[in-house]
């Protein structure tokens, strides 16, 4: 009998992906559930191929559309829920796995609904641990569910802790390519537009995601999502460029040696490792030939380039309140940026002044985090209108 799956996210990136490994599979799962945020046609076409038996729409815009009654129509024996409270209601159901891919702090309550519901959650969403790792993790080891890394270089960490013993690592290290603007001199960088910063030399992700690789924002926020779950201090996880992106993840035994993850730059990959552990899935996605690639290259991260990076190691190392904060200032800076409102260089600028005015709780709940979250924002908002710079 199939396995049940409900994807959250399913119309972004990673959902798309994961319904390309589905198919791979052959019938291993059956797709439960489905979420999006506001993508009507492209969810019409997904219940149309993989018939789930429930359906959820984040947007009230999308809900209150004409779109949205003419889907129902077409699939009335599909169960549909509204709102952020359908997405987290959808979580919530039982389902013997869950892909977490809804982008952003908007990912964070339905991650934890799902926990202790599923039983494995397949986590994209970053910002769960980002924000909420400390209260996370335990939450999950006393669940029963099991939680698998989807992001690229975590998944590499995955795998390769399965020849090295946690006792026996040294070093964790995470590769970066240093995305859309590497190799833009930094005079150029506050010219730099949005269209611009979203032509991803290796990746095709969402926008926010894709900019925050040419800030490096993602890779900070990956340290400290590595940090939670591999229970690693920040002062062992480090980040070296490597622009092939053929090279997802490195571990460092404590004898020295190096044992690195390589594979093709596509998500399907750590998507179809989620799925299929303990197991090997079938190779579906293409392998890599290093007779064709020819060479790697890797080299340290320029921290004038990249200041973000500097403010997750120090958000993470600081914790409590802060790391959520970093997060709820980026996701403004971010869409601010996108929006034209600010400059490229102004992202880090916000997210730095914004954490510098949090007053930092050290042991907080998850209200705490949401609130700090939600003043985070409000904080941010104000610089990006200028109004306290």
């Amino acid at each position: 009998m199939a396995a049940t799956l409900t994807i959250l996210g399913s119309t972004g990136s990673i959902g798309e992906s994961t319904l390309r490994v589905l198919r791979a599979l052959r019938g291993r799962y059956s797709v439960y559930g489905l979420s999006c945020s506001s993508n009507l046609p492209l969810l019409d076409r997904q219940i149309g191929e993989f018939a789930p038996r429930a359906v959820a729409v984040e947007s009230a815009d999308a809900v209150s559309s004409e779109g949205y009654g003419a889907l129902m129509r077409r699939h009335p024996g599909v169960e549909f829920l509204e709102g952020p409270g359908g997405v987290i209601e959808l979580a919530g159901r039982k389902a013997d796995l869950v892909v977490s891919a809804i982008v952003g702090a908007a990912g964070l309550r339905p991650t934890l609904a799902a926990v202790g519901s599923a039983g494995r959650i397949a986590l994209a969403n970053k910002e769960t641990l980002v924000m909420a790792g400390d209260l996370v993790m335990p939450m999950v080891r006393r669940s029963g569910s099991e939680l698998i890394p989807v992001d690229s270089e975590h998944s590499a960490v995955f795998s390769l802790l399965r020849a090295v013993s946690a006792g026996e690592v040294a070093r964790i290290i995470l590769t970066a390519s240093g995305g859309s603007l590497r190799d833009v001199p930094l005079d150029e960088l506050p010219r730099v537009g949005p269209e611009r910063a979203l032509a991803h030399p290796t990746w095709d992700m969402g926008e926010k995601i894709t900019i925050d690789s040419a800030t490096l924002m993602n890779k900070g926020l990956e340290v400290i999502e590595a940090h939670h779950l591999f229970g690693v201090p920040y002062e062992r996880i480090d980040v070296l460029m490597h622009p092939e992106s053929l090279v997802h993840s490195l571990v460092e035994a404590t004898d020295g040696g190096l044992y690195a993850h390589l594979g093709v730059n596509d998500m399907a990959l750590p998507i179809m490792s989620a799925l299929t552990y303990p197991e090997r899935g079938p190779g579906a996605f293409g392998r890599l030939r290093l007779e064709e690639v020819g060479s790697l290259n890797f080299g340290p991260c320029d921290r004038e380039r990249y200041p973000a990076l500097e403010l997750c190691y120090h958000a993470g190392k600081t914790g409590g309140t802060l790391p959520a904060v970093l997060n709820a200032a980026n996701e403004e800076a971010v869409r601010a940026f996108l929006d034209k409102k600010i400059l490229f260089t102004e992202i880090a600028r916000i997210v730095e002044k914004t954490m510098a005015r949090h007053r930092v709780r050290a042991v907080p709940t998850l209200e705490d985090i949401f609130e700090s979250d939600s003043d985070a924002r409000e904080i941010s908002r104000s610089f990006i209108k200028g109004e306290k710079r």
